[in-house]
């Protein structure tokens, strides 16, 4: 039995290997086309691609080791099946929960060892990514520009396209041919500038790089408020031997690496971390809500406390006294006792104060929105490391009885089923954890629904194995067709 063990195993091993470089291969080449607008024809050595990729490659295994324990289950049982071992096996008194005993230990560990790096590997490659994007432009400031075309710098709130026909020197520092265009805020080109030199410095200490231009020209047209001298078109024109240029990069490299920050900064927390964050959540966004909820309550003037007043009492005919009685019952006794005028004053001023409590809700709105939208992400990853874990379990048991259902090797048939499957696990996956971003769903059932919903497919597909019954089973259902059909002939026969 250890022999069959040894073998057993080592068949999956071969399988499990080959199926994750492959896999691991092809996301890498998806998750760089996804970034290929930061890495293409920025001039990046192959030092700075190649971190990047090393760092990129923990990130994928929340999608690879999944789909590679599926494929890999399918393969080395569906290969046994096709070669009639599992035949040998059964006619020996070995059960398939018997012959998949070493994989069942191997999987369990595997579930370990795949929590551990999703709670330790993956959040320091997360943050090791961001950085380097953040970065790229910091430490080779030439990367932001392009050679031969105009490159925008529309996002530093400068207006400002560049254009250098060659850059040369340590991390392409300095240009040929400079060219620049600045536009005004309503977007009009009217400031030229040209340069034979250029240099660009900057540190990765500073969001600022500084563009030197040496022995250029300078044009810029004016328009003077004047129409009449408006109608001469005045221009500016100069030579400089140096000229510098401050560029703000922060906004034009990092504004859309803040918005990926805010999505998946949970990404890189650990579970203690993200424990931790989630009480202080918890608790911030509670303090929030309380306290807007007293401000509009006071704003509103809802539920007074007035201290009690000692009304005069008056005296009945009877020689009794009684506390006089409030004749204003509703809204249209109050607005009776006013002036015309008055009246119309205490309808605008409401209108207002409503108009302007709606205003105030509906922006707190959005603010909240977004904060429960960041606390729920929060728990959905805390939910989603355990989660990833026992999907190779389940998923281990989906497809190891399914292979030895199909009763087909190689990479046709298994390939189709395991990526079907795996799709269906993933894109299920997406959907729960966006509801559960957004509150429709409780962000735990949303990490663990995909892993829920393939739990019992598995314990299916591993009962149908053990039975020898094939994956979907109609027998049972055309004997039923039968008895019926008979049971209505012989009924016939019976009737006179």
């Amino acid at each position: 039995m250890k022999i069959l063990d040894q073998y057993i195993l080592k068949s999956f091993l071969f399988n499990f290997v080959s199926s994750f470089i492959i896999l691991i291969v092809i996301f890498i080449f998806q998750g760089i086309w996804l970034f290929i607008d930061e890495l293409a024809g920025k001039g990046l050595g192959i030092a700075i691609i190649s971190k990047f990729i090393f760092y990129f490659i923990p990130t994928l295994v929340d999608k690879v080791l999944p789909l590679t324990v599926l494929l890999s289950s399918i393969l080395t049982f569906g290969t046994f099946a096709e070669n009639y071992e599992f035949a040998a096996m059964k006619s020996s008194g070995i059960s398939l929960q018997r012959g998949m005993r070493s994989l069942i230990i191997f999987v369990l560990f595997l579930g370990v060892v795949t929590f551990f790096f999703a709670n330790n590997v993956i959040p320091i490659a997360e943050q090791n990514i961001f950085n380097l994007r953040r970065n790229i432009a910091k430490v080779k400031p030439a990367a932001a520009i392009t050679e031969g075309v105009f490159s925008d710098f529309e996002g530093t709130g400068q207006g400002m396209n560049i254009k250098v026909d060659d850059k040369h020197g340590e991390q392409d520092r300095f240009l040929d041919n400079v060219v620049i265009h600045r536009k005004t805020k309503q977007n009009i080109n009217n400031t030229v500038i040209k340069a034979d030199r250029g240099e660009l410095i900057s540190s990765e200490e500073s969001d600022i790089i500084q563009l030197v231009l040496k022995d250029g020209n300078y044009y810029e047209e004016l328009h003077p408020s004047n129409p009449q001298e408006r109608r001469k078109h005045p221009f500016a024109k100069a030579d400089f031997e140096t000229y510098t240029i401050n560029i703000d990069i922060s906004e034009l490299d990092v504004q859309d690496l803040e918005e990926d920050q805010n999505i998946t900064t949970n990404k890189m927390k650990n579970v203690g971390r993200l424990i931790k964050d989630i009480d202080s959540l918890r608790e911030n966004n509670h303090e929030k809500v309380e306290a807007f909820s007293k401000n509009i309550v006071n704003r509103m003037g809802a539920f007074p406390n007035y201290p009690k007043r000692d009304l005069q009492r008056v005296e009945t005919p009877k020689g009794g006294t009684t506390r006089p009685k409030d004749t204003i019952t509703d809204m249209d006794g109050l607005m009776g006792q006013l002036e015309p005028w008055q009246e119309l004053q205490v309808v605008k001023n409401a209108k207002n104060a409503v108009s302007g409590i709606l205003s105030t809700v509906t922006a707190k709105k959005d603010e909240l929105s977004s904060r429960y939208k960041f606390y729920n992400s929060h728990i959905l990853s805390l939910h989603q490391k355990y989660a990833l874990a026992l999907s190779c379990i389940v998923l281990f048991f989906v497809g190891a009885p399914l292979g030895a259902i199909i009763r087909k090797g190689g990479l046709g048939l298994p390939m189709v089923i395991a990526i079907v499957l795996f799709l269906a696990y993933y894109f299920i996956g997406v959907f729960a954890g966006n509801y559960a971003k957004e509150g429709n769903i409780h962000p735990a059932l949303g990490a663990w629904l995909p892993t829920l919903i393939m739990l019992p497919l598995g314990y299916s597909l591993t009962r149908r194995a053990t039975a020898d019954k094939g994956l979907v089973g109609f027998g049972h259902l055309m004997d039923r067709i039968k008895w019926i059909l008979n049971f209505r002939k012989r009924k016939k026969d019976i009737e006179p």
